[in-house]
């Protein structure tokens, strides 16, 4: 049980992602196929003919992303054969945790893909488009990035600025209202910020202002049938593994306003035995990230179809 399997969040969308496993592996196929019946919508059309725009959108990345997690985690299972008696943990970055309830049997893909697209349609409903916006604070602390959050909210109460992410070690993300962010922004040499910028997103995630996607969401989620994972999930919102599907569920409606604790998540994962982690799905932030946590750990992306053979559990 000392391997970590791990699942990519938006920012990792590219146009012509999964496509190539799709063209190569049935088991593939059938999951973009089943994705695009439970939304009624054609999303590989989007995914590998559509424009990097409509990709972005963040009700369109959500189930993209985790429709490409899954289609190779299927082939895996398929090809190489997957011994969850060596899994230690999984664990997704924001939407990345549906990605490892799939793949740890506490979520069916139809639901997941159902809830991801609540998910992304009621997050760009939480905030018009411009009040929102995040920063990216590079060579900040996650102390520093609080320390400067909390200027901020304390400078003017109406305004939300909250950490967002923790991403790794001088590697930390702001959300909130935009005037709070180019605030932030502006201060944050005065907090260890080497660059500071906004990000190219669609709306504040992982903040306040996302409540009312909150609140939509815990209904959602509420039906949604989510069972007793096979393997402990790393949540977000605590960085501890969870196995009841009751917690589960409720801290997916938190992670929603909720700070992605990864930095934390891959400290827990090393400090109790895993020695190998695994990031499936399109791109590889999280291996880098991983890296810049802890070296220690041998970090793999299995991305492409040449990358399976990679897939080695110890």
């Amino acid at each position: 049980m000392r391997n970590l399997l791990i699942f990519p969040g938006q920012g990792s969308q590219f146009v012509g992602m999964g496509k190539a496993f799709s063209e190569n592996f049935t088991q593939a196929r059938d999951v973009f196929e089943e994705v695009n019946d439970s939304l009624s919508q054609s999303l590989t059309k989007i995914m590998w003919d559509g424009d990097i725009e409509d990709l972005t959108k963040t009700e369109n990345a959500q189930p993209a992303i985790m429709s490409v997690s899954i289609a190779i985690f299927r082939v895996l299972e398929s090809e190489i054969g997957i011994d969850f008696g060596k899994i230690g943990y999984c664990a997704g970055h924001s939407l990345g945790e549906y990605s490892a309830l799939v793949a740890s049997k506490a979520l069916d893909l139809e639901t997941a893909a159902k809830l991801l697209k609540t998910r992304g349609i009621s997050m760009q409903k939480s905030v018009p488009i411009g009040q929102g916006a995040m920063a990216a604070l590079i060579g900040s602390s996650i102390e520093q990035a609080e320390q400067l959050a909390k200027k901020i909210s304390d400078q003017n109460i109406d305004l939300v600025c909250d950490v967002a992410n923790d991403n790794a070690p001088g590697q930390v993300v702001l959300s909130g209202h935009a005037d709070a962010i180019e605030a932030a922004i502006n201060l944050s040499v005065d907090y260890g910020a080497k660059k500071a910028m906004r990000l190219p997103v669609s709306a504040p995630f992982h903040c306040s202002l996302m409540r009312p996607a909150a609140d939509i969401m815990k209904d959602a989620l509420s039906n949604s049938n989510i069972i007793d994972p096979i393997a402990p999930v790393i949540a977000n919102v605590t960085a501890k593994p969870e196995v009841q599907a009751e917690k589960i569920t409720d801290l997916l409606v938190r992670q929603v306003t909720g700070r992605v604790r990864w930095t934390e998540t891959i400290k827990y994962a090393k400090k109790n035995g895993i020695e190998k982690v695994y990031e499936i799905g399109a791109g590889k932030v999280l291996t880098g990230l991983t890296k810049r946590i802890d070296n220690s750990i041998e970090s793999l992306s299995i991305e492409a179809p040449d990358r399976i053979e990679s897939f080695i559990l110890v």
